[in-house]
C-alpha cells in the first residue's frame, strides 16, 4: 500500500490504495514513517516526492474503521509530519487529487506542494469533533495565515485548487502529469551540490518545519 521507488538521489514514495481513497492506516503511516526516517540518514537522497495512485483523490486521511478504532488520534501522524519536515533534502509533495483529513499532515510538512486542477482541500475536524495533528495548524498559519487556516479547520470549508493556489496553501496547479512536474521542479536539487542542497534548506528553514 506503499510504494518506494529509489532513482538515485530521488526517492518517489506513493500511496497506492485507490480502492479505499488512499486512505491511509496505522501500518501505513508507520511505513512512511520509517521511509522518511530512513531518507534522513541517506547522504544520496537529495529530493523526495511523495504523491498518490488514481485521478481524483491523494488521500481521504484516515481509514474510517481504523480512525474509530483509535488511529485518528494516534502519535503515528505526528511522528510521520515531524520525519518529513526533518528531512534535509527537497521534499514535493505531488498532489494527484483531493487532500482530506489526517493526510494534510504530511503535505503541509513538505518544502513544496503541487496539484491537479480537481484536486480539493478540506480537514472536517470540528465537524467530527476530533482535534488536528498538533503541528498541522502552526504549518497551515504559517502559509495561508489565521484567518484562513480557521477557515479550513474551524468553519470545514472545502478549498479548491485555485482557492488554495491563491491562499498560498499550494505552490502550483499542474494541469499534466503531477509526477512529472515534481520531477522538473527536483531537477535543480538533483543536479547540484549535495552539501549546498541542504545548507540551503536549513537557510530557509525560517520556523515553519
Amino acid at each position: 500500500m506503499i510504494e518506494l521507488t529509489r532513482e538515485g538521489g530521488l526517492w518517489l514514495v506513493t500511496l497506492a490504495r485507490p480502492d479505499k481513497a488512499n486512505s491511509l492506516t496505522a501500518a501505513m503511516l508507520e511505513r512512511l514513517a520509517e521511509i522518511a526516517e530512513a531518507g534522513a540518514k541517506d547522504p544520496d537522497l537529495r529530493a523526495l516526492i511523495l504523491t498518490g495512485t488514481g485521478d481524483r483523490v491523494f488521500s481521504a486521511g484516515a481509514d474510517l474503521d481504523e480512525a474509530r478504532a483509535g488511529l485518528a488520534t494516534s502519535a503515528l501522524w505526528e511522528r510521520l509530519s515531524a520525519a518529513i519536515a526533518a528531512l534535509p533534502c527537497l521534499t514535493i509533495a505531488a498532489l494527484n487529487g483531493t487532500l482530506a483529513g489526517g493526510a494534510f499532515g504530511m503535505a503541509l510538512a513538505c518544502d513544496i506542494r503541487i496539484a491537479v486542477p480537481n484536486a480539493r482541500f478540506f480537514y472536517p475536524v470540528a465537524r467530527l469533533g476530533f482535534l488536528p495533528q498538533p503541528s498541522d495548524p502552526g504549518r497551515m498559519v504559517a502559509l495561508i495565515g489565521p484567518a484562513r487556516a480557521k477557515l479550513v479547520l474551524l468553519a470545514g470549508q472545502k478549498l479548491s485548487a485555485e482557492e488554495a493556489l491563491a491562499f498560498g496553501l499550494i505552490d502550483r496547479i499542474e494541469p499534466g502529469d503531477v509526477v512529472r512536474g515534481a520531477r522538473d521542479l527536483a531537477g535543480d536539487a538533483l543536479a547540484g551540490d549535495r552539501d549546498a542542497l541542504r545548507a540551503i534548506k536549513a537557510m530557509c528553514a525560517g520556523g515553519t518545519g
